[in-house]
């Protein structure tokens, strides 16, 4: 039995190309018959949209938009425009994540204020800005899921500024979790281990990370897109019924471990 219901629609925020996980993702909904919208940040040469769509040709969306998460009438418009293309509004998947790669790759005490409001915002702010307008169009419930990483818990070198949000990013799912229980909608974080992806490749020594991952975790094996996506539609469907507010981790077990 399938793990979603057929007739559900769902926005996708963070697909960037074929290597997001918010990519991953979307192929899994779509493949579980939910209509999709998904988002992208356009820029002056159309060079993300092309991006965007050559990753949807697995999975064709019902609405696709331009939409950028710091611009509060853009959010607005998104998701109305969104809500009428799908019929419903019953998922929302947040993989969103910025800081300037000058702020990613310094020091933590070395960080701007300038970056580092950009980063809380874009990263952070954009889950809270993005609930706020998917919640009031949940009109019978719904489920929601953002992209945490274990950085945000213990430290990664390399990881530094982005550490910082993803701990802001897991408390704010705590404090959304007890506000939207009462409209029946949950909210959780999937913790995704070490993986390839657009930006994972402006964190220094990521190469590391993933090594360490692979040579640490209980299970030995490599962590694939793939195994990330089926937890975040596991904490969609109603066979999660019970959770919210709650992190889980995807890594393969590295999360449980100590250096070794």
């Amino acid at each position: 039995m399938n793990p979603l219901e057929i007739s559900k629609g769902a926005v996708v925020l963070g697909v960037a190309n074929s290597r997001s996980l918010a990519s991953f993702v979307a192929e899994k909904l779509h493949l579980e018959g939910t209509r999709l919208a998904i988002s992208y940040l356009a820029d002056e040469k159309g060079r993300s949209r092309r991006r965007v769509e050559e990753a949807c040709e697995k999975f064709p969306p019902t609405f696709l938009s331009p939409c950028n998460l710091n611009r509060e009438e853009e959010v607005k418009a998104f998701f109305k425009e969104a809500f009428v293309s799908l019929g419903s509004l019953d998922y929302l998947v947040h993989a969103v994540a910025f800081a300037p790669l000058e702020d990613i790759r310094c020091d933590t005490m070395q960080v701007s204020r300038e970056g580092f409001l950009q980063a809380m915002e874009s990263s952070v702010y954009s889950l809270i800005a993005s609930v706020r307008e998917a919640s009031s169009y949940m009109k019978e419930g719904g489920s929601i899921v953002t992209l945490s990483y274990f950085g945000s818990e213990k430290v990664v070198p390399g990881y530094n500024l982005m550490g910082v949000c993803k701990s802001a990013l897991e408390s704010a799912v705590r404090y959304l979790a007890r506000e939207l229980g009462p409209l029946g909608i949950r909210i959780n974080a999937v913790s995704a281990g070490a993986l390839k992806t657009l930006a994972s490749s402006a964190i220094p020594h990521f190469s590391s990370m993933l090594e360490a991952q692979e040579k640490i975790s209980p299970l030995r094996t490599k962590l694939l897109p793939e195994d990330v996506a089926e937890s975040v539609l596991y904490l969609l469907s109603d066979r999660a019924r019970a959770i919210t507010g709650e992190v889980l981790h995807t890594d393969n077990g590295f999360n449980i471990m100590s250096a070794s």
